[in-house]
């Protein structure tokens, strides 16, 4: 037997910055893991990288003997993994270990039985994350460092197999790209800033972003660009957007016609490639195929050279057909056509998704495992397998869902039917009973808000269309639809629109309810008691506060039509009672190395949408209580005798909006 133990050492003929990192990563999973005795009647062996040029790219080879292990690897990832796959088989770290709070007992050392190990090769090439929306990571610290929680990102999407990062969104892409070419990752970019190169606008605010008008401007930005990452394993991003992430012949009129924008993207193409070739041997080329590059390239205005990996997004919901643009859903299949299923092809996929109308962005993908596995591998029937990168957002509500597909970007399928006991097994120290069955359950619990089975309402949903309602209320337009609810719901008047939207709620609230029983139900028979109420636990009281707030917004509406203004302001009450619970939940989970991890919820916001339901309830008070705002004060506090009998007007101070709802409130209790 091998001995590993706290006194095992490591021994490197490598000493890259990624190597030493993977190192060291070891060394206090070791830590983690195992005790440091003193009696130990036992002989710890060595592990030993080595190098060796007959094992291929990102692989390795592990030999186990009784005193050594020896590493075979030819570069710092297949160093990294086999030293990750050591972590995982025999020190039991999970890939997800620092997300889910991993149970991990130590014992004095391990014995490892003589064997060989050889890693397989991965089914995409190229796999990793896109940080994206990372508006929780951006603002939380670890050990009071802001770089912390970025490392922590990157090594678990190591321990999962991927070799990729777009390490964050427009800021964060550059100011931790070092961090991710330290850890041995590969760096690509976000399909608004091609090359990685700085936005236009943000160097040159007041000129008009046009390269027909500053062509040597975008040049001298894309030679920068390359420049900088020259020495880095990048991916290179080719392409022309327009600032804001948006088609640049929105602001560029000379541009009428598909064809004269398809020419303009494909000659700034050649001048990237150019460029890059310039500074960079044997460099990697890709592109996104978003939106409206979709539709060019499908018609064949957009010509892109073959070696280009073509990246092919779904659309934001984990269905492989083209995003909705808002209201216009053409449900075009975004896949490489029969004949073109040969050239190199990627996937952009969403774990995560930001869109201002019914996404999922603080918790998991409101769609099932097998709509996910069936998209992907379909997508690879179709030729895309060199490229998957997913839009992992701020990590932690998502892990179930990424941990799923770095199992297809390993192994090319997903056993979804299991996979919920084996996610929960690893994470929930061994314990089942229901657990399990409460993930699986997720994805049916959301009302789907179109006809299609991809279509299910995220959180964005309940917050966003929420916010819609309060916003046209407070312009005092209640006769006219809200347009922004469009996307989802045709009716042609306000008041249907609540009833469409109360619908749907009302439908969310059963469902969720009983999952919080259940929940309640598992809760009491697991030890793993945390992670529950941090997880799934709080995904499932977020969304039923959710839907009783728009329930009780809707209640409110409906009040407010009859011109019963103080049950109106009531029902607000309800509403913003229950975002503050939604808010609050989150709140309530941060602990320990969680404190103020979910402060900066400023994407989808549950505190501004309580905040402005609050503003709503002023409104409807004035309306009905205004100008002295004293009748319905009385209305909740006096005696039936003394209601109407007004020789003092008010015998306390004003209630505010707050107090007097909570007078309401206690009185409706009493009833």
């Amino acid at each position: 037997m091998f001995i590993l133990s706290s006194d095992t050492k490591i021994h490197s003929e490598l000493d890259t910055k990624p190597i030493q990192l993977a190192i060291q990563r070891f060394y206090r999973d070791l830590e983690l893991t195992l005790n440091k005795t003193r009696e130990m009647n036992v002989t710890t062996g060595d592990i030993y990288l080595k190098h060796s040029s007959n094992v291929q790219e990102e692989a390795y080879m592990i030999d186990i003997n009784h005193d050594t292990i020896t590493i075979q690897a030819s570069d710092s990832l297949g160093y990294i993994y086999a030293l990750n796959e050591l972590s995982y088989t025999f020190l039991g770290i999970q890939p997800f270990w620092f997300w889910n709070d991993q149970v991990l007992q130590q014992v004095p050392y391990i014995e490892i039985e003589t064997s060989t190990m050889e890693s397989t090769p991965a089914a995409y090439r190229y796999r990793g994350w896109f940080v994206n929306d990372e508006v929780l990571i951006n603002h939380w610290t670890l050990n009071g460092s802001t770089e912390e929680p970025w490392v922590m990102v990157m090594e678990a999407l190591l321990r999962l197999g991927g070799n990729m990062v777009i390490p964050g969104t427009d800021h964060n892409s550059k100011k931790y790209s070092e961090l991710a070419t330290d850890m041995g990752l590969w760096i690509t970019h976000h399909h608004a800033e091609p090359l990685g190169a700085d936005m236009f606008l943000r160097v040159y605010p007041d000129l008009n972003p046009s390269f027909d008008e500053h062509p040597n401007l975008f040049r001298a930005l894309w030679e920068q660009g390359v420049q900088k990452q020259a020495d880095k394993k990048v991916i290179w991003n080719i392409g022309f957007r327009g600032q804001g992430d948006r088609p640049f012949w929105l602001d560029d009129e000379r541009y009428e016609t598909d064809e004269s924008r398809g020419r303009l993207i494909a000659s700034i193409m050649e001048e990237q490639r150019t460029i890059v070739r310039k500074s960079v041997d044997n460099p990697v080329f890709c592109t996104n195929l978003y939106g409206e590059m979709v539709d060019l390239y499908q018609k064949g205005y957009l010509t892109i050279p073959e070696d280009t990996i073509k990246i092919w997004g779904d659309n934001g919901y984990g269905k492989m057909v083209a995003r909705r643009q808002h209201a216009i859903d053409s449900r075009t299949e975004a896949l490489p056509a029969e004949d073109k299923k040969h050239d190199s092809h990627g996937v952009y996929y969403h774990a995560s998704f930001y869109d201002l109308q019914a996404a999922s962005h603080m918790t998991m993908l409101p769609n099932s495992l097998t709509i996910v596995r069936d998209e992907l591998v379909h997508a690879r029937e179709r030729g895309v397998n060199d490229f998957l990168i997913v839009n992992c957002s701020n990590v932690k509500p998502h892990v179930y869902v990424l941990q799923a597909i770095a199992e297809i970007w390993s192994n090319g399928d997903l056993d979804h039917s299991t996979y919920p006991e084996r996610y929960v097994s690893a994470y929930y120290e061994g314990e089942h009973r229901g657990i399990a069955e409460l993930y699986r359950k997720y994805a049916d619990c959301a009302p789907r808000y179109g006809k299609h089975a991809d279509e299910g309402c995220g959180d964005q949903f309940y917050n966003y269309s929420t916010r819609q309602f309060v916003s046209q209320w407070l312009k005092s337009d209640t006769l006219s639809p809200v347009q922004g609810m469009n996307w989802a719901c045709d009716e042609d008047n306000f008041a249907k629109q609540i009833q469409w939207y109360a619908g749907k709620c009302r439908e969310a609230l059963e469902n969720y309810r009983r999952m919080l029983s259940k929940t309640a139900d598992v809760r009491n028979e697991i030890t793993a008691k945390v992670l529950l109420d941090d997880s799934i636990g709080l995904q499932y009281q977020m969304y039923a506060d959710f839907a009783e707030g728009g329930l009780a917004l809707c209640e409110a509406y409906t009040h407010y039509e009859q011109q019963d203004y103080m049950n109106a302001f009531y029902q607000l009450g309800r509403a913003k009672e229950a975002y503050e619970s939604a808010h609050q939940s989150m709140i309530d989970r941060e602990h320990g190395k969680w404190r103020g991890f979910y402060q900066n919820d400023c994407l989808t916001d549950v505190k501004q949408t309580a905040y402005w339901l609050g503003i709503l309830m002023g409104v409807v008070r004035n309306i009905g209580d205004g100008p002295h705002f004293f009748m319905w004060q009385r209305e909740v506090l006096y005696a039936p005798e003394d209601k109407k009998v007004i020789l003092i007007t008010n015998f306390e101070n004003h209630l505010t909006n707050e107090e007097l709802y909570e007078a309401m409130k206690k009185k409706h209790s009493n009833i």
